[in-house]
């Protein structure tokens, strides 16, 4: 981008979508395709070859899906911006997007500007989201801020209590494990030891214990 030029790898299996794709920011100033791919073990290959500003990721892709590409290219090369281009709305989705590396996650429903937009904004170190998806993530890491100190349940780890606050918050164990970038396994152990620590039966328990200690709200 030394000329101002964001040059843009697009990777995505259906060649109808990436074709339209590329034909449309090729059109527009500023941006540069300098490559395409089908999928996404050819997607880390390119982003290899061509050293791209911003590579716009589908995340269902064959022989290597999008997220575990975007984990290659982003361990790889952390300069380079990755958008999620995708039809998925879930929330696993999301975060195992975002614990791969992408800093940018956009609907395939996306408008030319709105497209646009978040290349440019992830090609200036910014971070993106599409309409929703920034107040979903908002919302799951608003029980991450509000996660108590050492003087509520001080029988808890700092991590611990962390967790606690998030299942107080109503969040599952898959949804606190991609919140926290953590293992669904290390939640269970956590909350496990929770249980013990607290000595709760069960989550149900243990969230009326966090509420009462005003965790989760």
């Amino acid at each position: 981008m030394s000329d101002g030029t964001i040059r843009v790898l697009l990777a995505d299996d259906h060649p109808v979508y990436r074709d339209g794709l590329a034909l449309l920011l090729g059109s527009v100033p500023g941006i540069e395709v300098a490559a395409t791919a089908a999928d996404g073990l050819e997607a880390v290959a390119r982003a290899a070859e061509t050293d791209p500003d911003v590579v716009v990721m589908d995340v269902s892709m064959p022989v290597l899906d999008g997220i575990e590409a975007t984990r290659r290219i982003a361990a790889a090369s952390p300069r380079v911006g990755i958008v999620m281009l995708t039809m998925s709305e879930e929330d696993a989705t999301l975060f195992a997007a975002m614990r791969a590396g992408a800093r940018g996650y956009l609907l395939k429903g996306a408008g030319q500007a709105e497209i646009v937009r978040g290349i440019t904004a992830v090609a200036h170190g910014e971070a993106i989201f599409g309409p929703g998806m920034a107040r979903r993530v908002a919302d799951f890491f608003s029980g991450v801020a509000a996660a108590p100190d050492d003087s509520v349940f001080p029988q808890l780890t700092p991590r611990e209590r962390e967790i606690l606050s998030l299942v107080a918050a109503g969040r599952s164990n898959a949804q606190i494990a991609s919140a926290l970038f953590l293992s669904p396994k290390t939640v269970r152990n956590n909350i496990s030891n929770i249980f013990a620590k607290l000595h709760v039966a069960d989550r149900a328990e243990a969230i009326i214990r966090a509420r009462d200690a005003g965790l989760g709200r």
